[in-house]
C-alpha cells in the first residue's frame, strides 16, 4: 500500500470497518517526528522517576550511620541491610502488581497511582518510630518505585522516535544520579548536628523526596496517554487525536513535521491481553530474550544493590569516614555514574546493542575483581577507593540502564509494561534483596577478605551477563518497537 501526504496516513489511523481489524499509521507517525519541546517535556515529567529513585537509594546509604545513632532506632548494620531489602521487595512487587494494571488500564492512570503512593509512603519514613515502622514505611516507598518503573518505562519507549530511543532511555535512567547527587548534598547539608538535633536530620533528608513528588504531579497534568496503548485497546480514534494534536504543536514551533511514508500496522481489535498468553509470550515465544531480560537485570540488581546500599558502611567501618562525611564522597562517585549513559549513550543507537551491553557489563566485572583485590589487601586510602568506584560504575551505570533498555523494547506492546515488571522483580528479588542483606553482614565480620568474596559474586554475574547478551542480545538499534517485537494482535500480511 503506497502512501503519499499526510491526510492519506491519518485515514489509517482508525478502525478498519471489515472484521474486527485496526489499521493504524500512528507508530511509524511517532516514530518519523524529529526530536522537538515535546519529548524534553516528557522526558522531564516522567524521567524524573530515576531521580528519585536515585534519591531514595542515595539517602537510604547516606544516613545509615545516623539511623544508627538515632535515639529513637539505634540500628545495627545488619538492621540497614533489612531495611534496604524491604525498600527492594517493595519495588518487586510493586512492579509486579503495578506492571499488570499498567498494560490493562493505561500507562497515564497508573504513573499517576505509583507517584502519589510514593510521595506518601516516603513522607512517613520521615515519621518512623522503630524498626518495623521505618522496614514497612520503606517497602511501601519501594512499591511506589517499582510501579513507577513499569509505567514509566513504557510510556517513554512508546513516544520517542526509534533512531535515539537507545541513546534517551540510558540518558534518562542516568538521572538516577541527579538524584543521588541531590540526596548526597542534602544528607551533608540535613545532616549537620550543628544545624539539626541528630534525630530530626534524618528524618528531614526523607522529606525532600516526598517534595519533589508533589511538583512532579503537577507536571504529569498536560501528559497524554501513550497512542501505541490505546491502538492495542481498541480505541484508535482516541490515539489518532493524540497524534495529530503533537503534530500540529511541532507546527505551530515552525517545525516542519515529515511526511514520508511509513507502513501501517493492522491489528485486531482487543480490550486486553489474556495472563496465558502473557505467559506463553515470555516463557515460550521469547523465552530467549527473556533469559536475556533475567540475566541483565540480575547481575545489575545485585551488583549496584550490593554495593550501593552499603557503600556509606564500607566507608565508615573501613576507612573510618564520619557519618555526617559520606555526602563528600556519594557526589563524585554519583558524577561518575550519570557520565557514563551520557557519554557511551549514543554508542548503543551506533555501534549496536548487543556489543556494547556484552561491553560494558564484562568491563564492570573485571574493574571490580581489580579493585576488589587492591581493597582486600589494605592498597586503596579512601580517596582511591572512591575513584575506583567512580571508574568502575562510569560502566556499570551504562550497562545497568541498557538492561531496563532491553526489557522495555524487546517484548510485544500488549505486555511490554508487565514484560519491565517481570524482570525487574525476578531480577531484583534475585540479585537486589539478597545483595544488601548479604553484604551487610559481609561487613559486620569486619574482615576485608570476606567483603572482597561478595564483590567477586557481583563481578562474575556482570561478566555471565555480558556473554549471555552478545550471544543472545536483540539488535534492537533504530528500528521501530512493532519491528522489534510484533504485537500480538497484530494480523499477518496478506499476499
Amino acid at each position: 500500500m503506497t502512501q503519499t501526504s499526510a491526510e492519506h496516513h491519518s485515514s489509517h489511523a482508525g478502525s478498519a470497518a471489515k472484521a474486527g481489524i485496526i489499521e493504524t499509521d500512528l507508530p511509524g507517525r511517532l516514530d518519523r517526528l524529529p526530536w522537538g519541546r515535546f519529548h524534553t517535556l516528557i522526558v522531564l515529567a516522567l524521567g524524573i522517576t530515576w531521580l528519585l529513585d536515585g534519591l531514595e537509594v542515595t539517602l537510604a546509604g547516606a544516613v545509615a550511620s545516623a539511623l544508627k545513632t538515632s535515639p529513637a532506632l539505634r540500628f545495627s548494620n545488619a538492621d540497614v541491610g533489612v531495611a534496604g531489602s524491604a525498600y527492594i521487595a517493595g519495588a518487586v512487587l510493586g512492579a509486579l502488581g503495578f506492571g499488570w494494571l499498567t498494560d490493562r488500564l493505561g500507562r497515564r492512570k497508573l504513573f499517576f497511582i505509583t507517584l502519589f503512593l510514593y510521595a506518601a509512603a516516603t513522607a512517613a519514613t520521615a515519621f518512623s518510630w522503630d524498626l518495623a515502622s521505618f522496614v514497612l514505611f520503606r517497602f511501601l516507598t519501594g512499591a511506589g518505585i517499582g510501579g513507577e518503573y513499569t509505567a514509566i518505562n513504557s510510556t517513554i519507549q512508546e513516544f520517542t522516535p526509534a533512531r535515539v530511543r537507545g541513546w534517551t532511555d540510558l540518558a534518562i535512567n542516568g538521572t538516577f544520579w541527579i538524584g543521588a547527587g541531590i540526596g548526597a548534598a542534602g544528607s551533608l547539608v540535613l545532616l549537620d548536628p550543628g544545624l539539626l538535633p541528630p534525630d530530626w536530620g534524618w528524618r528531614a533528608c526523607f522529606l525532600i523526596g516526598a517534595v519533589l513528588a508533589l511538583t512532579i504531579l503537577f507536571m504529569r497534568m498536560w501528559v497524554p496517554e501513550s497512542p501505541r496503548w490505546l491502538i492495542t485497546h481498541n480505541r484508535a480514534d482516541e490515539a489518532r487525536e493524540i497524534v495529530e494534536g503533537i503534530e500540529a504543536q511541532f507546527r505551530e514551533h515552525g517545525v516542519t513535521v515529515p511526511d514520508t511514508p511509513v507502513k501501517p500496522l493492522r491489528l485486531h481489535a482487543r480490550e486486553h491481553t489474556k495472563m496465558r498468553e502473557v505467559v506463553d509470550t515470555l516463557f515460550r515465544a521469547h523465552r530467549q530474550r527473556s533469559l536475556v531480560g533475567l540475566a541483565l537485570m540480575t547481575a545489575q540488581a545485585f551488583f549496584y544493590n550490593a554495593i550501593f546500599f552499603t557503600y556509606a558502611l564500607v566507608l565508615t567501618d573501613f576507612y573510618g569516614v564520619p557519618g555526617d562525611h559520606i555526602g563528600w564522597y556519594v557526589l563524585p562517585f554519583a558524577a561518575g555514574n550519570f557520565l557514563g549513559p551520557i557519554v557511551l549513550g549514543k554508542l548503543f543507537d551506533v555501534i549496536g546493542r548487543r556489543r556494547m551491553i556484552a561491553f560494558t557489563y564484562a568491563i564492570s566485572g573485571v574493574l571490580l575483581t581489580i579493585s576488589g583485590y587492591l581493597f582486600a589487601h589494605g592498597m586503596l586510602t579512601v580517596t582511591t577507593q572512591t575513584v575506583a568506584w567512580m571508574v568502575i560504575f562510569f560502566f556499570a551505570s551504562a550497562a545497568a540502564s541498557s538492561a531496563y533498555l532491553t526489557v522495555s523494547e524487546t517484548f510485544p506492546l500488549e505486555i511490554r509494561a508487565l514484560a519491565i515488571a517481570v524482570f525487574y522483580a525476578f531480577g531484583t528479588a534475585l540479585g537486589g534483596i539478597i545483595g544488601p542483606t548479604l553484604f551487610g553482614r559481609l561487613i559486620d565480620t569486619h574482615e576485608r577478605g570476606a567483603v572482597f568474596a561478595g564483590y567477586l559474586i557481583g563481578s562474575a554475574l556482570m561478566i555471565a551477563a555480558g556473554i549471555v547478551a552478545g550471544i543472545w542480545g536483540v539488535a534492537a538499534e533504530r528500528k521501530s518497537l512493532e519491528d522489534v517485537a510484533r504485537p500480538l494482535s497484530s494480523v499477518a500480511d496478506e499476499a
